[in-house]
């Protein structure tokens, strides 16, 4: 029997997060593509400019590359291979956090259009998954959409569809594309969209099921980590460290180099009191893959260590590394504003939360500029923001946490109570520094 996502009966739900994509927001950074995503990713130049691709843990991608490329030697006017070259050179820039090959992703794309400008659905869903990777959403739903205009049965299309309108914040939309990518292919990447949009509406056993059923059809040990991974953070969300511990190391027995099984680890073992080997583990993911989200997870740990110089040295890091993603083409605000509040500048990041806000009203974004104005004494109007995020129904401790500061600092002190509450009871370890202060605040709220 095929999944089915049933409507949540919520005013206004925040959008899915599509599985095919690692995305990271004031959280972390979307680079979109994945193992589970179907056609990847991609870069190129022509097959007389060879991207040197390093072998390593994907040596497998790499021969993919390799052998494309000496394709496109042969047969240059291979206008199908000119997408899956871009395919997987979207996909080394995934796996690698390396934006420079955004560029050579659309090369390959563009090259395969002018090749062939009609019924190439195959160069359209590459061009919307590199416009995901981007942050371009709005350009990404247009190529699905276009490829899909061609193709109605394209599963692949509707997945870069689900994605953009995810992030765009149009919930119902997200949906029913994650819907359709059930209806014509009911594997991994559509399971773990779906898994992705119930977790979105605060329905985490369904959640974990249907990531239970991904994990199953996973046949790729790298599928396989990445849906352990999933469970990991499900179980996470919800304070169960025991469990997201199993799943976490689940994920590192089935691939050693899984990256979020290695920050799952990393932050249960902060939220045990593990500081060292947290730190240990933050160290080694930023070496592995220097996002601007990791760098800034991996500062705040070194600020509770008190380690100030080195927080400092990661955050510079991280602004080079958001630097190089804008450079290749790429808009971030949400990473932009988390990194203005790392280095308390709350006036920037009200700028750049308000400027992604302009460009799409996705929930973490509602969050993100409610937080910054809070952050620069402008609680009356970050209040009806932090609100959009927490109505949602996902069940989110730093949405609660967020909503109860902001209404504390307003006098509002039993509606603060009751979301600070819920922020801990959701997940007491949501954050090595504001769960603390959620528990002063709620101690606070109370004695009024």
């Amino acid at each position: 029997m095929r999944a089915r996502i049933r409507r949540p009966w919520r005013r206004w739900a925040r959008p899915t997060f599509a599985l095919g994509v690692v995305v990271s927001t004031a959280l972390g950074l979307l680079l979109v593509g994945g193992a589970l995503g179907g056609r990847g990713t991609a870069p190129v130049g022509g097959p007389q400019s060879t991207v040197a691709v390093p072998a390593g843990p994907n040596d497998r991608l790499a021969a993919t590359i390799s052998r494309d490329q000496q394709r496109l030697r042969a047969v240059p006017g291979d206008w199908t291979t000119w997408a899956g070259l871009g395919s997987a050179y979207l996909e080394w820039a995934r796996i690698t956090a390396d934006p420079t090959y955004y560029p050579k992703a659309q090369g390959a794309a563009d090259r395969s259009l002018a090749l062939r400008p009609d019924a190439n659905p195959d160069a359209l869903v590459v061009l919307g998954a590199l416009a995901n990777a981007r942050h371009d959403f709005t350009g990404a739903r247009q190529y699905a959409l276009a490829a899909l205009a061609g193709n109605g049965y394209d599963a692949d299309a509707y997945g870069v569809l689900a994605d953009a309108q995810t992030q765009l914040g149009d919930a119902a939309a997200a949906t029913d594309a994650v819907q359709r990518m059930l209806d014509l292919r009911p594997g991994l990447p559509a399971y773990a969209r779906a898994s992705y949009d119930l977790e979105q509406h605060g329905r985490l056993d369904e959640a974990t099921d249907l990531m239970r059923r991904a994990a199953q059809a996973a046949a790729d040990p790298r599928d396989a980590a990445f849906c352990r991974a999933q469970l990991g953070e499900l179980a996470f969300a919800t304070g169960d460290l025991a469990e997201a511990d199993r799943q976490y190391s689940a994920a590192r027995a089935a691939d050693p180099s899984s990256l979020s099984a290695l920050r799952g680890t990393a932050r249960v073992a902060t939220a045990a009191g593990h500081l060292d080997a947290a730190l240990d583990g933050y160290a080694d993911l930023t070496r592995r893959t220097p996002t601007p989200g990791y760098l800034i997870e991996y500062a705040e740990l070194l600020r509770v260590a008190g380690r100030a110089a080195d927080a400092d040295a990661q955050l510079r890091l991280a602004g080079a590394a958001q630097q190089l993603f804008t450079a290749n083409g790429g808009t971030d605000g949400l990473t932009s504003a988390a990194l203005a509040v790392a280095l308390g500048q709350p006036a920037v990041a009200v700028s750049a939360a308000q400027g992604e806000w302009d460009r799409r009203q996705h929930a973490d974004v509602a969050d993100a500029l409610a937080w910054a104005l809070h952050l620069a004494g402008r609680d009356t109007e970050a209040l009806p923001y932090a609100q959009r995020a927490t109505v949602t129904g996902a069940r989110s401790a730093g949405y609660a946490y967020h909503l109860g500061a902001i209404e504390l600092a307003l006098g509002q002190r039993e509606a603060a109570h009751a979301e600070l509450a819920r922020a801990l009871a959701t997940n007491p370890y949501f954050s090595p520094v504001d769960a603390p202060v959620a528990r002063r605040l709620l101690a606070e709220a109370g004695a009024a």
